[in-house]
């Protein structure tokens, strides 16, 4: 892929946010971002598009973001799944094969894994995964890649993931109104493995947990195969909600507080912390306690947890998980989180980043735990292409210089070897926060 327009977009739809990215594999194999854009989510609750066009209003408009960023067109995205309807399943496939005298092909595990997508399934479902765990040539057991080998029956273990087909249909039709096509669904849960977890950890046993707004994914690895998958319905959402209601405050209120002062542990919260909130409309600022605070998101993140432990045990594989938990996702940032996941879990715990795959152009952006998922979508994208034996190239389109002029950007000079970067993108994720932080809580006492 050496041509500057090869790249691979994916669009992540998540209920808080939106992200359009686009990344380009190099040589050494870590992704390039070449341009990111994220805009509130509409439309989405707990990873299910709810409303149609507010969806595809955000998504256009993160779309348009991204691609003056890069100064080509987008036509093709890859794009990742969730949501409380999505479930596992496990099932076995053979085949007998004509004789022992021709090696096993790639044609025989395609017809076997091709097979399992006839399984009889719930009526309004359908697979989204079929992914092989180890294989069995003949009476030979635990053979990873049978490829090559002699042996006539080839059976498979197979990890299937099923969702809904209005879910599924929802979220390629929201790609489609604005103009993309849809290479491929992905698991989210699977797509944000790809991007935090290492080789080592996936061989010695690991569960991942990404926190995001609406739900929370797990994925449950052992000796390199992926043995569970699930999508909890609850995130950072409904601990903002408890805040909300619990402090009588405003929803963006809640939110600011929780990632400014929020702490998973109350024991660790201090006493004497008092952060002072206006009042609605010119009323008395309200007092919040930082412990306070703590003990209501420990309440959830409680129930979470206890939630994803029930996953994990059901995997089978929870007293061999020797590399423990990575916890990934915008919720993964929360104080004190390593420690309570520590603590109910008794496992090691670490925060997973996206830093194996990146390359370090444009690390700083990109590196961080809300961007998991978006970058293994790219290497997701890239695998799927491998694997198909195809790539579409993209091309530098007239119609993105014009648009570029109409915006009034005309002074900006197109040049299709370099990656344009509007001003409104230059400030850094951290400075938007500390502008809206001011906004609200400002010493005037105002509201915003």
């Amino acid at each position: 892929m050496s041509n500057k327009t090869d790249f691979v977009a994916a669009i992540d739809i998540g209920t808080t946010k939106i992200v359009a990215i686009v990344g380009k594999k190099k040589e050494n194999g870590k992704i390039e971002i070449l341009g990111m854009s994220t805009t509130p989510s509409k439309g989405v609750k707990r990873g299910i598009v709810l409303n149609i066009e507010e969806a595809v209003n955000s998504i256009q408009k993160t779309v348009e973001d991204v691609q003056f960023t890069i100064g080509t067109k987008i036509t093709d995205v890859f794009v990742g799944i969730a949501g409380q309807h999505i479930k596992s399943i496990k099932n076995r496939g053979y085949i007998n094969r004509d004789s022992y005298d021709e090696v096993i092909t790639k044609q025989d595990i395609d017809k076997l894994i091709h097979d399992m997508y006839k399984i009889p399934i719930d009526i309004g479902e359908e697979i989204i995964h079929v992914l092989p765990q180890n294989f069995i040539v003949d009476s030979e057991t635990g053979v990873k890649n049978p490829v090559g080998m002699y042996g006539k029956r080839v059976e498979a273990n197979f990890h299937i993931v099923v969702g809904q087909i209005a879910s599924a249909r929802n979220i390629g039709k929201c790609i489609h109104k604005s103009g993309l096509h849809l290479n491929q669904l992905v698991l989210e849960p699977l797509a944000s493995s790809d991007a935090v977890l290492t080789a080592d950890e996936k061989e010695a046993g690991v569960a991942l947990v990404d926190i995001g707004g609406g739900t929370t994914d797990v994925a449950v690895y052992y000796d390199d195969i992926i043995r569970h998958t699930a999508v909890i319905p609850f995130g950072g959402e409904v601990i903002t909600n408890d805040i909300k209601e619990g402090c009588s405050i405003l929803l963006r209120q809640a939110e600011l507080l929780k990632t400014q002062y929020g702490s998973a542990l109350g024991d660790l919260a201090k006493d004497e912390e008092v952060v002072s909130i206006p009042g609605i409309s010119g009323r008395e600022p309200k007092e919040i306690s930082c412990k306070s605070l703590a003990y209501i998101i420990q309440s959830r993140m409680e129930e979470i947890l206890d939630a994803v432990i029930y996953e994990i045990e059901n995997s089978g594989y929870f007293e061999k998980l020797s590399a423990g938990i990575v916890i990934t996702g915008g919720g993964a940032l929360l104080k004190h989180l390593p420690a309570l996941v520590k603590f109910k879990t008794g496992m090691d715990v670490r925060i997973g980043l996206p830093t194996e795959n990146l390359s370090s152009e444009n690390m700083k952006d990109v590196n961080h735990p809300m961007f998991a998922t978006s970058v293994g979508l790219i290497l997701k994208g890239y695998d799927f292409i491998e694997k198909s034996g195809t790539y579409k190239k993209t091309e530098v389109k007239e119609k993105v210089k014009e648009e570029i002029k109409e915006d009034g950007n005309s002074m900006v000079e197109f040049d299709e070897e370099k990656i344009i970067e509007p001003k409104e993108n230059r400030t850094g994720f951290m400075s938007n926060i500390k502008k809206v932080f001011t906004d609200i809580f400002d010493e005037s006492g105002a509201e915003m």
